[in-house]
């Protein structure tokens, strides 16, 4: 892949990026409106194909903050259409890597020294590439380290980009004012965060210590001598990305025992330690020879208070359409439901609210449940893209739901959807019903 020689970096160059790419859209928004003049049955496919690889390239040049979101849309269920899933999807681990240049660089700001000081060798071209940072490979004496290094101005530049990527995702997407301010003032808490390795490489340790005894998992060791905020070096963990793993078509023992390992990860750190990784991507996971799962990347943390766990967990204890007694008042305490909305459109909001949790919450109903099962993902894509296309609770006032519910919905949907691809059959450990509320 053709690596990057510089980074817009000021206010005025990355504007100058996405107005160019609002040209763009637009652009194929005639070409699209010009050809179903002549051919009125022309559909929205190759506008959307259009878009999204116009967005994705501009995206990829600024990386960062933008190209963040449109790493977390294309895992979010239901929120895209198919193509822009696909395509944002190569911003989870694929981007088009940076020069090695800007990399020494970036060592000489943060550590003083380039990085052959620090390595006995050190790969000048990025093993993978992301939204906020790269990695190399580097070798000290007989051991590998995978050093992960920040793009250029990315800290600095989170504001503004969210600010400059809401438009296109308002139009793009067809999400509300509403509720695009209320997502995106997460992102920006958990994008500053994670654009922090030194906060990411504390909460590593904690994290790992808490979850060392679930059996086969795999966490590194860090290297703090050579890492800082911008700059975070770890032991380099073997192992196949999921869809390598895959193509060598394991059993269905290794499947369920390498699927339970994931799910026993995120059940602790949900119920035990309330606060979790909140970033489930392939990516994220190296499958080893050995029979382990190596477990990477804590930049993307979400910390739950007792109070948010004991109501989200609450909600989403209801089966075959049965709620709490207290469900209307959860609704309402966790602004899903309105004081100020009408009756009927109270109980059509609730309905709907209702349907979501039965259908994300049935996992916890079952001592054992198969996440390879089509017909529990084929649920979840319908309910998803009725709600997409919902007109009254697009057209709902205000935004829906506490912000802490983003990043946990997020999380939920991106296990299930490693636990489908894995084909595993999972012992759910901590049933609702069995929870401490």
């Amino acid at each position: 892949m053709k690596e990057q020689k510089k980074i817009p970096v000021t206010k005025v160059q990355r504007a100058s990026r996405f107005v160019a790419t609002g040209a763009r859209v637009g652009g194929n928004y005639l070409k699209y409106y010009s050809k179903k003049l002549i051919k009125p049955e022309q559909g929205r496919d190759e506008l959307d194909a259009d878009n999204a690889e116009d967005i994705y390239n501009s995206l990829s040049e600024l990386k960062g903050s933008a190209l963040k979101v449109a790493q977390m849309l294309s895992m979010d269920q239901g929120m895209l259409p198919g193509v822009y899933a696909e395509k944002f999807s190569q911003a989870q681990y694929n981007a088009p890597p940076l020069s090695y240049p800007l990399v020494v660089k970036t060592f000489q700001r943060e550590l003083g020294k380039s990085p052959e000081h620090y390595f006995d060798s050190f790969g000048k071209s990025a093993a993978a590439a992301a939204s906020i940072g790269q990695v190399h490979k580097g070798k000290i004496g007989d051991t590998h380290y995978a050093v992960k290094v920040q793009y250029p101005g990315v800290a600095d530049s989170i504001h503004s980009d969210l600010r400059m990527v809401k438009p296109i995702a308002q139009r793009m997407f067809n999400i509300s004012e509403a509720d695009i301010n209320h997502y995106l003032s997460e992102v920006e808490e958990r994008l500053i965060e994670e654009c922090d390795y030194g906060l990411e490489y504390t909460r590593s340790l904690e994290i790992a210590d808490h979850c060392r005894h679930i059996p086969d998992l795999r966490f590194p060791e860090y290297l703090p001598k050579i890492s800082s905020r911008r700059i975070l070096t770890m032991e380099w963990l073997p192992g196949a990305h999921m869809e390598e793993f895959l193509r060598s078509d394991p059993d269905q023992e290794t499947r369920d025992r390498l699927g339970q390992a994931i799910w026993d990860f995120y059940d602790h750190q949900i119920h035990s330690l309330k606060q979790v990784h909140a970033d489930p991507h392939p990516g994220n996971f190296l499958f080893q020879s050995s029979g382990t799962v190596g477990v990477i990347d804590f930049g993307c943390v979400k910390t739950l208070t007792d109070e948010f766990y004991s109501r989200y967990f609450r909600l989403l204890n209801v089966e075959d359409g049965k709620e709490p007694e207290d469900y209307e008042s959860l609704l309402y305490d966790l602004q899903y439901l309105l004081k100020e909305d009408r009756a009927d459109d109270a109980a059509y909001y609730k309905k709907r609210i209702l349907e979501l949790n039965q259908i994300l919450g049935r996992p916890f109903h079952h001592e054992e449940f198969d996440f390879g099962d089509p017909s529990y993902f084929s649920s979840i894509y319908k309910l998803s893209e009725e709600l997409s296309k919902d007109k009254r609770l697009r057209s709902a006032n205000g935004a829906r739901g506490p912000k802490d519910a983003l990043y946990i919905n997020r999380t939920y949907f991106g296990l299930y959807s490693l636990l489908n691809r894995l084909g595993s059959r999972i012992r759910v450990t901590s049933p609702i019903s069995s929870l401490s509320l």
